[in-house]
């Protein structure tokens, strides 16, 4: 019993500071699926129950209808990880809730206009030409993120329309999807400003990342895929805070606000490596997501670029 008690303290302990990682990257509220809450929500007997937790004992019949035993206490913990979540000197927000689609476009209609007003980075709003916030269906189960905006992209106003953009529409459609069918965004809405040059991009400062990925974090929230796409080093490093190289990150499955989340090369990479092998491995993260979303896999999509 008390080696059962040591593992269920660990597990609670290892959740609470899994809530802390998230608030101290950003995160402001968990989505719970009401289907948890409902299960959460069932009393706990004798041999789900955690150690040295005594069964519920049935209450006396009344004539108003009775709470479910441990109804309060789930209630209580539920608040307790918004209220973590908090922000400094921000009220907790409440659990998200399915919305209609009406709701749902009204919602991101008012995230966008939102998105083109900031100016929390005085540096990049007076240097940008557009914020790019985003493009594809909203009701998406595949979302793309890479890391900012390019030149093309602040003069266009759209994610990935340049080079590395249209190898990125090459792999959705060689997936038998259409842009219009996903959703691409970036952790970074303005493109990086870089003083003193006239071309060329910068990677996004961790600063920058930090105030602009709550945009992100309302889009994931809103759509809510199915599967994310973490496209480079430095969309992960903003979505995960890892730094040990996407090299040894892709293929891995990852999981970033309750969402699975597939890393993998920048599409730029391969422009910049056009061997036959790293397609190969870019494209197994692709037959990886497509199963993951159980989608149909022809055998002439499995055996794309493998040596003859």
């Amino acid at each position: 019993m008390t080696a059962m008690a040591g593992t269920y303290d660990e597990l609670l302990d290892a959740a609470i500071q899994h809530l802390e990682d998230l608030k101290s990257r950003g995160v402001r509220h968990v989505v719970v699926a009401a289907e948890t809450l409902a299960a959460l929500a069932q009393p706990i007997t004798g041999r789900d129950a955690p150690p040295g937790r005594p069964e519920p004992v049935s209450p006396p019949k009344t004539d108003e209808p009775a709470a479910r035993p441990y109804q309060k206490a789930i209630s209580q913990s539920v608040a307790e990880q918004v209220a973590l979540l908090a922000l400094p000197g921000e009220a907790p927000s409440a659990i998200a809730h399915p919305q209609s689609p009406v709701e749902k476009a009204a919602a991101f209609a008012a995230l966008r206009e939102r998105a083109l007003a900031c100016v929390k980075c005085p540096h990049l709003a007076s240097s940008r030409k557009t914020v790019v916030f985003g493009v594809g269906s909203i009701d998406a189960q595949l979302m793309f993120v890479g890391e900012a905006p390019g030149a093309d992209e602040d003069e266009q106003g759209e994610p990935f329309v340049g080079r590395a953009g249209e190898l990125l529409t090459k792999i959705i459609q060689a997936m038998s999807l259409r842009r219009v069918d996903v959703y691409i965004g970036n952790i970074l809405k303005c493109r990086p400003d870089t003083p003193g040059q006239s071309a060329g991009n910068r990677k996004p400062t961790a600063d920058e990342m930090a105030t602009c990925i709550p945009f992100l974090h309302e889009q994931i929230d809103l759509i809510r895929p199915k599967v994310i796409v973490a496209l480079g080093a430095t969309a992960v490093e903003g979505l995960l805070g890892k730094t040990i190289g996407i090299t040894k990150l892709r293929g891995t499955w990852k999981t970033y606000r309750g969402t699975p989340l597939m890393p993998t090369y920048h599409p730029a990479y391969l422009l910049r490596n056009q061997a036959m092998s790293e397609k190969r491995k870019v494209w197994e993260d692709m037959l990886a997501v497509m199963e993951k979303l159980q989608m149909p896999i022809s055998q002439k999509q499995r055996n794309y670029f493998l040596k003859a």
